[in-house]
């Protein structure tokens, strides 16, 4: 298939297959592998320029508890997640299926399990989306470098990789996303038969959406380790370690609090964006305590103001402005102030152009006394503290007589 004819067909099936995405907001990245054993980041072969021979020691030793997908799967759905991205294969090069490609592989070693299966079995218990990472570099196979350079060894490591990709398209049934990594060491989208490799997967899997790492923008944007919206109607997606690693590290405590977990959420929402927050599980399986932790009072925090994170919102960019006392989101004629800085019992928002016809709390639905003049809107009768003990937290609602826009800017005019 040509490229320009693969684009026109993706493009045209685009808005279906991404709705459900839009609307669910927040999902669990999954880094599960051989490295979880060393604890010292999932770059720990590359780092420390641990051998092969020594790095695959590790596939013998691996003893993961009895199904711990479903410990992630059940956090996830309590934490307000809708979907999950678990490595199917990272950087290493060990796969975590029943694979025809390599022996090296979850199955013909420890565990002797196919993990990916017990993950997809847990994502359907507990009711959520499924999506496969799969890394494009490989630094086991004996190909994967050398595939830069020589031709035989780049057809091979195709063969390879094509071959992966077609296994878990096919042995799972239904699958939502397929998640590239790290297009090392080819340089182009030719070079890896990208469209080829996508179009056998759209194929296998008509309602899959695919990432922009196999040098093909597909259908989202992929910013990592920091939270930067795409351009205007490009779907896309902050991937976060929650603690500066994306593999098992207990020796980080870099760990993100549940504010800030929640100020993320409120930068995507407000970008029309994605969060895929990232647990790095034990050996074992065990999801970090301080994950847990975490995530249960995020469940909590998510299940109270729903209504002003998921389904289809709108970019504040060009429409709002910042305030020190918090930010936005929008849907409709709706706008959610996040206020983070509670100002006790007077709450002001200036240079508020629409006309606000009902205001309230949010979690409680409490409705709130408010005057507005031309560049002026008081809130009154606020609780004296802030009253979210989960994150500080408190999104107020207010419903417009149109949609709503702000307009500061950053110079002062005296009004009469």
């Amino acid at each position: 298939m040509e490229l320009n004819e693969y684009l026109q067909q993706t493009a045209a099936t685009r808005a279906e297959r991404m709705q459900w995405w839009h609307d669910a907001r927040f999902g669990m990245f999954v880094h599960w592998g051989l490295y979880a054993q060393l604890g010292r980041h999932e770059w720990v072969m590359n780092r420390e320029r641990i051998p092969v021979a020594e790095y695959e020691k590790l596939a013998e030793t691996w003893q993961p508890k009895e199904r711990p997908a479903r410990e992630w799967a059940r956090l996830a759905k309590q934490a307000g997640m809708k979907y999950m991205v678990m490595t199917t294969k990272h950087h290493e090069g060990f796969c975590l299926w029943d694979t025809q490609q390599t022996d090296y592989n979850a199955v013909k070693h420890t565990p002797h399990r196919d993990l990916v299966r017990e993950y997809v079995e847990a994502c359907r218990e507990f009711g959520l989306k499924i999506g496969f990472y799969y890394s494009l570099m490989d630094w086991h196979h004996p190909d994967g470098a050398l595939c830069a350079t020589d031709e035989a060894a780049r057809r091979r490591f195709l063969d390879f990789t094509q071959g992966c990709v077609r296994e878990l398209c096919s042995n799972y049934g239904k699958i939502d996303i397929l998640w590239y990594d790290v297009a090392w060491p080819l340089k182009s989208a030719d070079k890896w038969e990208s469209v080829k490799m996508n179009a056998m997967a759209r194929q296998l899997q008509p309602h899959i959406i695919i990432d922009n790492r196999s040098w093909l923008d597909e259908d989202f944007g992929t910013p990592e380790e920091h939270v930067t919206a795409e351009k205007e109607g490009r779907a896309w997606e902050a991937c976060m370690t929650f603690n500066g690693s994306w593999g098992y590290m207990p020796i980080s405590p870099d760990w993100r609090s549940t504010r800030e977990v929640v100020h993320l959420l409120n930068t995507v929402t407000a970008g029309s964006g994605n969060l895929l927050l990232n647990i790095g599980p034990a050996p074992d399986g065990s999801v970090p305590p301080e994950a847990v932790e975490r995530l249960t009072a995020l469940g909590q925090w998510t299940a109270q103001n729903q209504e002003a994170l998921y389904g289809q919102v709108e970019r504040t960019q060009g429409r709002m402005e910042w305030l020190p006392t918090g930010s936005w989101t929008i849907k409709g004629n709706t706008a959610y102030f996040w206020c983070t800085r509670w100002p006790g019992e007077t709450l002001v928002i200036g240079g508020l152009r629409s006309k606000v016809v009902k205001a309230s709390l949010l979690t409680s639905g409490a409705p709130l006394a408010f005057e507005q003049t031309e560049n002026r809107l008081v809130l009154t009768g606020l609780p004296a503290a802030q009253p979210d003990a989960i994150a500080g937290v408190t999104i107020l609602k207010l419903e417009c007589d149109s949609a709503p826009r702000q307009a500061l800017g950053t110079g002062y005019v005296v009004l009469e």
